[in-house]
């Protein structure tokens, strides 16, 4: 049986390795070793309705995120900070990118692999996200 995973979980204050939360703490989905920390979130001027958000990844060595989409306006551009993460959408190929590279998701993207690639070192990304303002659930997870 293929598990799916995931990287970029949005809006989340703090994940650990017994699971992910919202801003309001309620529990969203599980993840193993990973850290979601927002970071910038900003009106975009001139473009009424959307904002522009920043989120700070932090894998442990072997952590991910279960598979999950986005906000339906969610057009997200993610680099790579520090060491390696897989990474695989719509039951696409699963890539590795590493420190300097980037990738997009665009909106309707199922986001089915996100994990560190290390089992020993951590790994880190920033993931940019342009999305409607009024959007509060940004992260869906997927039922298994």
């Amino acid at each position: 049986m293929k598990t799916s995973l995931s990287a970029i979980i949005l809006l989340a204050t703090q994940i650990t390795t017994a699971g992910a939360h919202d801003v309001s703490g309620e529990r969203v989905y599980e993840t193993k070793g990973t850290k979601v920390t927002p970071v910038y979130k900003h009106e975009l001027p001139g473009i009424p309705g959307k904002s522009i958000k920043g989120v700070l990844v932090e894998y442990e060595p072997g952590g991910f995120n279960a598979s999950h989409t986005h906000a339906k306006s969610a057009l997200i551009y993610a680099t790579v900070l520090e060491g390696a993460v897989l990474s695989g959408i719509n039951g696409g190929e699963v890539k590795t990118f590493t420190a300097g590279q980037n990738f997009t998701e665009l909106p309707g993207d199922q986001h089915d692999v996100s994990a560190n690639a290390s089992k020993t070192e951590p790994a880190k990304l920033l993931a940019v996200f342009v999305v409607d303002t009024d959007e509060k659930i940004l992260t869906i997870p997927l039922k298994p």
